[in-house]
Order: C-alpha cells, then sequence, then structure tokens
C-alpha cells in the first residue's frame, strides 16, 4: 500500500538532484579517484561508483553526494572507531579531512568483486600542525546490499585485521561518540559548496 512518502532512496536523491530512474555515475558524484584491479578481477559499472567513491573517502575527499550511496544505518570500522549510522560514519570521513594535511594514497588494487568488494590501500597521513606521517597499509572490504547499491559497511583492516579485546572496542566506541560532536558536517550540498569556496 502507498503511503504517498518517497522511499528513503528517492528521498535521497532528490535531496542531490539525481535522477531516479538510473543509480548515479562517477560523473554525477564528483568521484576523482582512478581504480586499479588485479589481474583477472573485474568490476561491474555500480561497483567503479562504489569502489570509487570509498577510495576517494580515504583520500580525504569526502562529499554527501559520495556519502548517499551508504545506507543510513551503515557502519565504518577500522582500529580506532567502529561508527555506526549515518551521523557517526559521516564524522569520520569529515574528521579525516580536517586531522590531516596531506593524505596520499600510494597503492591500491581491487583483490575481489564479489560481496564484500576486497581491496589494498596503502596511504601516508601527515597530521595537521604536527607534521608526522604515518604509512598505513590496509585491506578495505565494502560491503553492500543484495542489489550491490548501496553500501552497508566498511572495514578497513591495517595490515590485514582490525585488533579486538574490551580495550580496543571501548576506545572505538568512545571515538565513534566523540568524533562527531567536534566534525562539522554539512547540512545539505549549498552549505558544502559554500564551505569549500
Amino acid at each position: 500500500m502507498s503511503t504517498g512518502v518517497p522511499s528513503e532512496t528517492a528521498q535521497i536523491q532528490q535531496k542531490y538532484n539525481m535522477s531516479t530512474s538510473s543509480t548515479p555515475s562517477a560523473s554525477d558524484l564528483g568521484i576523482e579517484s582512478n581504480i586499479n584491479t588485479a589481474t583477472g578481477v573485474s568490476l561491474s559499472s555500480q561497483q567503479k561508483v562504489i569502489v570509487g567513491s570509498v577510495l576517494d573517502l580515504f583520500a580525504g575527499k569526502p562529499t554527501l553526494k559520495k556519502l548517499q550511496l551508504w545506507t543510513d544505518d551503515a557502519t565504518f570500522a577500522d582500529p580506532l572507531t567502529k561508527a555506526e549510522g549515518r551521523k557517526q560514519y559521516e564524522a569520520q570521513w569529515y574528521g579525516l579531512k580536517a586531522a590531516f594535511s596531506e593524505i596520499e594514497q600510494l597503492h591500491q588494487s581491487v583483490t575481489s568483486s564479489g560481496n564484500p568488494i576486497t581491496m589494498d590501500l596503502k596511504t601516508r597521513y601527515k597530521v595537521k600542525g604536527i607534521g608526522s606521517e604515518q604509512t598505513i597499509e590496509s585491506v578495505i572490504k565494502i560491503h553492500t546490499d543484495e542489489k550491490g547499491e548501496r553500501i552497508t559497511k566498511v572495514e578497513d583492516r591495517w595490515n590485514g585485521e582490525i585488533p579486538g579485546g574490551a580495550f580496543a572496542k571501548a576506545f572505538r566506541n568512545l571515538n565513534s561518540v566523540v568524533v562527531p560532536a567536534f566534525v562539522g558536517v554539512p547540512k545539505n550540498s549549498a552549505e558544502e559548496e559554500a564551505k569549500s569556496k
């Protein structure tokens, strides 16, 4: 039975002036990253959009349009954070941009086109104000919904794994609550464009 209320996907597409007849393209979303694939790995056009958007996020280039590919209840997990839900994961991606003066992707390669999509990523980060640098090698796992259209979870496994234990879990949960309180996420695309000028 129709309630007359647009679906969540339709609302997101309307919010960002996206066509409701097709999924957004890389150019619709302003994706800048190029994608490398391991020998024998082939990505569908939708997977290329998803992987490109995630690479842009890891490169410190978040936008609300790219984050429309995530479900509202999606999660992002790395050794420092477990961000659950749109408010928390959006703050993590905008926080990355705020925390580092330089982010350089040294290597990336998609190693599996399944669900999750898996890729190797090597990134150099330079902390703002301090100048200290860190290079992190990760295995990224991108989980999608059944249709392969929306991201439900992204795991950033440093050196192939996310550490466990009660202390690590407590620190990650604290980080996911504190970062959203201090990082400003644009409320809409007009605000985002104004901040980028």
